[in-house]
């Protein structure tokens, strides 16, 4: 089926820049600031939902801003996949600005304006990601989400915050512009566009190309996309923790490491495809390698009693699921692996916004020193506990639905290993996810604890938690949503 001409397609990635503008306009104004950042990732959201029919009835959605050179745009396009991304990240930005409103005031934190402008520039790269017709065009917008959210990690500005950033920056548009950009230029010399296939399984590479330089260059997308925070490329997240915690949950469920993913199965799928990865053997190969990321960050994160670092630890494993089950190259690996972009959005950004409320609350950050505050925080922790289900892996909460695909995509594929990792994960989520909810809710509180009367963050640190670690159940009963958009991939 022909692609439509669609300009709602320019509207969504330009609401956040709007946004952005709107944000400085009103800077001295805290109340009319806010409202602008919600109005902007309102209008985003509802445009992005206003394009799910269409995609549901099959159709391709497709918007050109220029053309440089005969195959070779600045366009965009909505499809199947681009859904899954999109979706997810517009509903979960409305929810953070909420979220962020509270806990920026919350902690009375400086450059609040700057803040925002830079969460909603990022969403508009992010955005534009999600809706990339080609590989020029996401690899401008995964520069932009890069350069924006620079100033989100060095936000206290203190030497920790700079050094980090400077970390931030020299991995993310190192591997892009050392790696990504040169692949690029090779793929478009040798096969005249860099528009994504219509489908997954055949890519836009020729046939006669040689089969060492398909490989270098596959290698160079894996690697060059270091937002997907695989190992040995990872560091600079556990460094970006040093940011305040909205921009954490920005970082880890809806923007930064999403781009990366999600450039990354974008590329194996619609750019080398099914058929050139399977003739290539370059499947089982990627899910090893990938497999040991899931492994390594697990076991590092059981080491960490900071509750970010952990939760930062946690993200690197989470995120390789993605990559692993695309790398299955089986249908039902490929599913699990593209509905975890979902799945890990909504229940980490819940982690996330738990860890916040209880440093709002109690100014504490060590998992040691939590012993007894979920019985004085029970809808904290509560949630705490149901996203803590998901990443694990346990019903009925959407991280079941992945490892559920992801088990079955490994047994279709005959990789007993791949089998092996996903099971000792799994037992590793639990080990470091179990004693922090076992703690908060049965260890004993200790009298200084007990003298300060710690009870629940303000209202608007905690509904957002609420509202995600719901919808986390929600998408695990009745993951039909998401499902539905990915089955039309396969």
């Amino acid at each position: 089926m022909a692609p439509r001409e669609d300009i709602r397609l320019l509207l969504a990635v330009l609401a956040p820049l709007i946004g952005a503008g709107l944000v400085m306009a009103n800077g001295k104004r805290p109340n009319a600031r806010e409202t602008c950042s919600f109005l902007a990732a309102a209008a985003l959201f509802g445009i992005t939902a206003s394009l799910v029919p269409a995609i549901y009835a099959g159709h391709r959605l497709h918007f050109t801003a220029f053309e440089l050179l005969p195959g070779l745009s600045v366009s965009l396009r909505a499809d199947v996949l681009s859904m899954v991304f999109a979706v997810s990240a517009s509903f979960l930005w409305v929810v953070t600005v909420f979220y962020s409103a509270g806990y920026m005031r919350g902690l009375e934190e400086h450059a609040q304006t700057r803040f925002n402008t830079c969460f909603a520039l990022a969403l508009f790269g992010a955005i534009g990601v999600a809706f990339s017709d080609n590989l020029l065009t996401l690899y401008l917008f995964y520069e932009i989400v890069s350069i924006c959210t620079y100033p989100l990690v060095a936000h206290h500005q203190d030497e920790e915050s700079y050094e980090s950033g400077r970390k931030y920056l020299a991995y993310l548009t190192g591997t892009a512009k050392g790696l990504v950009l040169p692949a690029m230029v090779l793929i478009y010399v040798e096969s005249g566009t860099l528009d994504f296939a219509t489908n997954i399984y055949t890519g836009i590479l020729p046939a006669t190309m040689h089969n060492g330089i398909v490989v270098a260059l596959y290698v160079c997308c894996i690697l060059g996309f270091a937002k997907n925070a695989v190992m040995p490329l990872h560091s600079w997240l556990p460094s970006a923790m040093v940011a305040p915690t909205p921009v954490s949950a920005l970082l880890h469920a809806v923007a930064v490491v999403k781009v990366g993913v999600f450039s990354t199965v974008r590329v194996m799928l619609y750019v080398f495809g099914v058929d050139k990865m399977n003739a290539l053997h370059l499947g089982l190969p990627t899910a090893y390698f990938v497999a040991f990321t899931i492994l390594a960050g697990s076991i590092v994160a059981l080491s960490k009693d900071n509750l970010k670092a952990r939760l930062a630890y946690s993200t690197i494993s989470q995120l390789s699921y993605i990559i692993l089950g695309v790398a299955l190259l089986k249908p039902a690996g490929i599913e699990g692996g593209l509905v975890h972009i979902a799945n890990h959005a909504f229940s980490k950004i819940t982690l996330f916004f738990c860890a916040g409320a209880i440093y709002v609350a109690t100014h504490k950050k060590n998992i040691s020193e939590m012993s007894g505050l979920g019985r004085v925080m029970p809808f904290t922790f509560g949630a705490f506990a149901l996203a803590s289900l998901s990443m694990i892996g346990a019903p009925p909460v959407a991280g079941f639905v992945t490892k559920w695909y992801l088990l079955n995509g490994a047994f279709d594929a005959g990789s007993i290993g791949i089998i092996v990792v996903l099971l000792a994960s799994t037992l590793l989520n639990a080990a470091y996810f179990a004693p922090v909810v076992y703690q908060a809710f049965f260890g004993k509180t200790s009298q200084a604890d007990l003298d300060h009367h710690y009870r629940e963050a303000h209202p608007l640190l905690v509904i957002p938690l609420a509202v995600t670690a719901v919808i986390s159940v929600v998408i695990g009963t009745c993951p039909g949503f998401f499902m539905r958009f990915i089955h039309l991939i396969i």
